[in-house]
């Protein structure tokens, strides 16, 4: 008996023991270490879900630049599948790019951006080279919204996943290790590419991408403590010199010379090293998020039986609730907000381009449409911002750092059949004067000498002022009914010299970026003669050579998506001139007045063919003094002065009067990417009785046009082939570079 209890009471201890072992089993912790490479960093992707597929519990996330992106969103708690599905719908070159939709732009940017092929800086008095392509601040964007369930959280280990990435000190070369702040500046900053992304700028340490020193940090990992290390290698390797043929790509290559130092090291301490095949893509293969996601896959099942050995070492526990994304509000009320960081602009000037006040809710888009506004303004390096809620509303705290470089030095080419060659010289200076101030000057230097010169105050919530004064002059042949000092002219062509120098001082009142009024006194001089010859001697027959002092009034609308070949949007501009005084050359001045509109709209069906529509009027009130401020219509000009209206099937000015209707059809099809083909037909009645009794299609001219464009990087290039079947006459219209 006493054999059987001891027997018994031994199996019961043992089975207690047995137990308590199971209960007690060994957890262990798994490192996932993320390396940068650009593009090639989708794969991380394909490797997480493969892990997640196998079961494995990542216990710590470490990254550097592309593996700090994927990895912080990862440990802020999305799931692989969800950060497939945002490579897969996300212009990712475009966020690189800071590629700005035109909707961004207020309505003075808008009109006088895009004349530029080059933009350099000038900095004590030296023209240097931008600092890099891209400001990231589109970037920066996305991740803030994409993180913005975790924005409360300021120390990375009380992440979903603890967290940490690598950046490096501009300053002094040093490894800076990312564990506290604000989550998309750490990845920002960690991301930083020399010379493709601005440096970031946190607490006075100036930070650039961590694969300068650290692109692989196993080394860290190791050090928190984690029991085995996953290791996920994307680096490409060292190039030949004839595959090194960009600024980015050398100076790619001058970091990778830093990073392969210790890659022996850190692959040895790595439990599981993954290196996709992905030899193919190179840094910048942001077009290919599919292809390189499916590499880290096959990389994983590749090596599935030691991952999934990996995941049944470690206990299992429900943690996935941890991972959820905690939902918050549409909107957030906005209780107060904050700047930093503001020297040589005003928070009006900064609230009233983003259109965000105390008092309004807005959601995540309204934020990011503001911030991109206050982007397009080109005054700021970075916008970082940040929520904090206080009672149920919050608090917008912004941090902007302003670009220190104030000037600029612009070029820009152009060709057209009315000016002939040119290229502008432009110098720009920021807050030249004043804060919030513009001021610009270009130089054209081609066959026809101009310039254009502006100056701009920007106000904010109130009346904005500026000043516009150019000169334009070109010699043209027109049709002329009136020749001061002949009785009888005969209506043939007669090539005049026209010379317009303009000044305008204005008030603008803005609204959303689309709608300007501008009220304001112009002074313009007009000088428009023609050359003959009398016995053997040169004289000019003057038309004009006067001085006017005017009063006028503008209203704009315009929300096209582009400003050459928009696809949709809609457009309109309308403007009053009162000629309130002359000098009079010819004495036979009397007040009158022009008035004149245009309205454009355009649509895209099955994202290829366009439809663009154009209509427009204008009409003379009272008598003006002589034909030159007729309305003359003609050639393809998007650049044209005063009364000058294109109008294809005909010669610049060949059809003048004192008013005009002018409707044009266009069909444009977007062959490939930048490149459109259209079929223009356009319809014109001139008369100074416009509705002629509602009979508006009385005596229409038509001229029609069928041409091929591409939107190139120096502006569109373009060419028309144009006739009328009223006149039998046909023309080829060519322009060449941006419009000025």
């Amino acid at each position: 008996m006493r054999l059987v209890c001891f027997i018994l009471c031994f199996l019961f201890t043992w089975l207690l023991s047995a137990q308590e072992n199971v209960v007690q089993k060994k957890d262990v912790k798994i490192g996932l270490v993320l390396s940068g490479g650009g593009a090639k960093g989708f794969a991380h992707v394909g490797v997480l879900k493969v892990l997640e597929e196998a079961g494995i519990r990542i216990d710590y996330i470490g990254g550097t630049s592309m593996g700090a992106i994927i990895g912080g969103l990862y440990a802020s708690g999305y799931s692989a599948s969800e950060l497939d599905s945002l490579l897969m719908n996300s212009d990712l070159s475009g966020l690189i790019q800071d590629n700005l939709p035109r909707s961004a732009y207020n309505y003075y940017q808008k009109q006088n951006k895009e004349k530029y092929i080059v933009s350099l800086p000038i900095s004590k008095g030296k023209i240097g080279l931008p600092s890099a392509v891209s400001k990231g601040q589109r970037s920066y964007d996305f991740y803030s919204r994409l993180t913005e369930h975790v924005r409360s959280i300021d120390d990375f280990s009380k992440l979903p996943i603890p967290f940490f990435c690598i950046a490096t000190n501009l300053e002094t070369g040093e490894e800076v290790v990312m564990e506290h702040g604000f989550l998309p500046e750490a990845i920002r900053a960690s991301g930083a590419f020399p010379s493709l992304l601005t440096p970031v700028v946190i607490n006075d340490t100036v930070l650039i991408d961590g694969g300068v020193v650290d692109n692989f940090p196993v080394q860290r990992m190791k050090e928190k403590g984690v029991d085995y290390i996953i290791g996920v290698d994307v680096q490409g390797k060292l190039n030949k010199y004839e595959d090194m043929k960009s600024i980015p790509l050398v100076l790619l290559q001058l970091a990778h010379l830093k990073m392969y130092e210790n890659m022996p090291q850190n692959m040895a301490l790595t439990d599981i090293y993954l290196k996709p095949n992905i030899s193919k893509y190179n840094d910048f293969s942001f077009n290919k998020p599919r292809d390189i996601v499916y590499e880290g896959e096959l990389i994983a099942r590749e090596n599935y039986e030691k991952i999934k050995d990996l995941a049944e070492m470690q206990v299992k526990t429900d943690e996935k609730s941890a991972l959820k994304i905690s939902k918050t509000p549409q909107t957030k009320l906005i209780r107060e907000i904050k700047f930093e960081g503001l020297e040589n602009y005003t928070e009006e000037f900064c609230l009233k381009t983003m259109e965000i006040f105390v008092g309004d809710s807005i959601s995540q888009d309204d934020l990011i449409k503001g911030i991109d506004a206050l982007n397009a303004t080109d005054n700021f390096e970075s916008i970082h911002y940040r929520f904090t809620e206080v009672d149920g509303a919050y608090i917008l705290n912004f941090n902007i750092l302003e670009d220190d470089i104030s000037a600029f030095f612009k070029l820009g080419l152009h060709y057209d059949n009315l000016y002939k060659t040119g290229i502008t010289l432009n110098f720009t200076k920021k807050y030249a004067l004043f804060k919030n101030d513009y001021f610009s000057v270009d130089f054209v230097i081609g066959d026809n000498f101009r310039f254009n010169l502006d100056y701009f105050l920007n106000s904010g919530k109130n009346w904005s002022f500026g000043i516009n004064s150019r000169y334009n002059s070109f010699e043209e042949g027109f049709f002329i009914d009136e020749i001061p000092g002949e009785e009888n002219p005969s209506n043939v062509k007669t090539s005049v010299d026209y010379n317009d120098f303009t000044t305008r001082l204005y008030w603008e009142k803005t609204l959303k970026n689309n709608f300007a009024l501008r009220a304001g006194l112009e002074h313009k001089f007009l000088k428009a003669f023609t050359e003959e010859s009398v016995d053997g001697n040169t004289e000019e027959i003057i038309f004009d050579n006067s001085n006017y002092v005017n009063l006028f009034g503008k209203l704009s609308a315009d929300s096209y998506d582009t400003q050459f070949f928009p696809k949709k949007g809609f457009y309109f501009d309308a403007e009053y001139i009162f000629y309130l005084w002359s000098s009079d050359y010819y004495d036979n001045f009397d007040n009158f007045s022009l008035l004149f509109g245009e309205i454009g709209y355009a649509h895209t069906f099955f994202d290829k063919l366009t439809f663009h529509l154009i209509s427009e009027a204008g009409i003379t009130l009272g008598n003006s003094p002589n034909q030159i401020f007729n309305y003359y219509l003609g050639g393809n000009n998007e650049n044209f002065i005063n009364t000058f209206v294109p109008f294809y099937g005909y010669g610049v000015g060949d059809l003048n009067d004192v008013g005009y209707l002018r409707t044009a059809f266009t069909l444009r099809y977007n062959v490939y990417k930048k490149h459109y083909a259209n079929i223009t037909g356009n319809y014109a009645r001139l008369s100074d009785n416009l509705w002629n009794g509602g009979d508006i299609f009385e005596d229409t001219l038509s001229g029609y046009a069928v041409g091929y464009g591409y939107d190139s990087f120096i502006g569109p290039i373009q060419i028309q082939y144009a006739w009328s079947p009223n006149t039998k006459n046909n023309f080829w219209y060519f322009n060449l570079g941006f419009w000025f």
